[in-house]
């Protein structure tokens, strides 16, 4: 916040402007469980200047069913800092087929400084198999405020 008479420093205004963040997976991920797995690549690195930064999330998942299983789904998450944010982009399992799925999240970091956020990709249950591609890709925005 910045109150009258406050003297802006140079630190301020380069929080004004968004800031975009952009990766993409460097190699597939095949599923057969449950285990949720980091997708490679598909991981962002964040340095923040200010305590309270906005971020806002937006991921892509490229899924290929290799293996059907009528009642199995394929699960994309997304994670901040080691933590799971609430949310999956699903997509069900009843052929074999290509499909891109989505999930967004938001949030704050609470501390400034170095964050990650990354997509990770598992099954619902242990039956068919499933590969998260290499157009599976992560959009991160971070708003920081003076």
């Amino acid at each position: 916040m910045v109150y009258a008479g406050q003297i802006i420093t140079a630190n301020m205004w380069n929080r004004l402007q968004p800031v975009p963040y952009l990766a993409r997976a460097s190699a597939s991920l095949t599923k057969t469980d449950t285990t949720y797995t980091d997708i490679p690549g598909a991981s962002v690195p964040i340095t923040t200047t200010a305590a309270n930064a906005v971020y806002v999330v937006e991921a892509v998942f490229d899924c290929v069913v290799g293996g059907v299983a009528a009642s199995n789904r394929m699960l994309g998450r997304i994670v901040t800092d080691g933590t799971a944010e609430d949310g999956f982009a699903i997509h069900q399992m009843v052929q074999l087929d290509r499909d891109t799925v989505a999930t967004m999240a938001r949030g704050t970091f609470a501390a400034a400084g170095a964050h990650t956020i990354k997509l990770q990709g598992a099954l619902s249950a242990a039956a068919g198999s499933g590969t998260f591609q290499i157009y599976t890709q992560v959009k991160v925005t971070v708003y920081e405020v003076p």
